[in-house]
């Protein structure tokens, strides 16, 4: 599909000294009005994708060294108000607000009110996925409770990581290009992720995620354990604290079952090692273990169902 890309810039072709007065324009123009400082050498070298994802927009950011700040005085002359989910996906940052300080690592999410004064400063090279929920689509989506201070999220249970990494592959898999172009559909997965993280938080209870990021949670763990013989849709039942028969419901949609999804993406991956020239050296019998196939003979046998060709004609070939 095509993405919905609404603006795509970079600082790399700007003259070092204008290249802060460029990415604090951009951003006031394309997400919010902020600061920007850099203490790297070489100054700010920045990336910046945002695309549409029905009522929210999506920005891919990537940058070296550097601090953003959204001051008191920011705020009031550039009013802005939505609440900003930002997953980490490379490097390590600092958020600073009026109440105290978050130290966030690769994988973390930081929730936090756009009408309020933060500073988020990144001490290595950096990549994040920012989500911009309006106000009243956060308000009636996700959770009715004031965002008063951040939120870390990510590391408080075993069911949040896994909640938080899910969300972070559907919001990659929308950078990529998904195969869907149903954006409502993964925005109603984006906002229950969302809803499902911070609801208990500011609410109070519990909430328990919808059958759409049920499955983005159920999907996002077959895929990171795609390599263990182990997996299956049991184990995946388990995991994600649902039973096995409710599991199948999950998938209907989907027009797999839970085990054919684990299949074809077995396969596929290893259809992708094969087809990789780096991978030359790796046997046959290699690439079905990596891939979690508990024999060649089986791996052959789906492979050539599946594709209509043997695994070994699927290798380049190489004069």
């Amino acid at each position: 599909m095509t993405v919905p890309i609404v603006s795509r810039v970079s600082t790399q072709s700007v003259d070092p000294a204008d290249r802060i007065d460029f990415w604090e324009e951009h951003n006031r123009r394309a997400l919010v009005g902020l600061t920007c400082s850099s203490y790297s050498k070489q100054g700010l070298l920045a990336t910046e994708t945002n695309i549409e994802l029905g009522d929210l927009r999506l920005a891919e950011i990537s940058g070296n060294e550097h601090v953003i700040e959204r001051t008191p005085r920011t705020c009031q002359a550039l009013p802005k108000d939505s609440v900003f989910v930002s997953l980490l996906t490379a490097g390590r940052g600092v958020f600073f607000h009026e109440g105290g300080c978050h130290t966030l690592q690769t994988g973390d999410l930081i929730l936090y009110d756009t009408r309020r004064s933060y500073l988020f400063g990144f001490p290595t090279p950096m990549r994040q996925l920012l989500v911009d929920i309006p106000r009243e689509v956060f308000a009636t989506r996700c959770a009715s409770g004031d965002v008063s201070a951040p939120m870390l999220l990510g590391r408080g249970s075993a069911v949040e990581g896994a909640l938080t990494s899910a969300l972070g592959a559907v919001l990659a898999d929308w950078v990529t290009g998904p195969e869907s172009d149903d954006s409502i559909s993964t925005q109603d997965t984006v906002l229950d992720l969302v809803r499902t993280l911070a609801a208990p938080r500011l609410d109070g209870g519990s909430a328990r995620p919808a059958a759409l990021s049920q499955l983005a949670v159920a999907k996002d763990y077959m895929d990171r354990h795609l390599a263990d013989p182990g997996l299956s849709a049991g184990r995946v039942a388990d995991a994600i604290g649902v039973s096995a028969r409710h599991l199948s419901r999950i998938f209907q949609p989907t027009g797999v079952s839970p085990s054919r999804y684990i299949l074809e993406q077995r396969l596929d991956k290893a259809r992708q090692t094969l087809a990789d020239p780096g991978s030359r050296h790796l046997t046959i019998a290699d690439v079905a273990h990596r891939w979690g196939f508990a024999s060649q003979a089986h791996f052959t046998r789906v492979f050539r169902s599946s594709f209509g060709r043997t695994p070994g004609k699927t290798r380049p070939f190489l004069m």
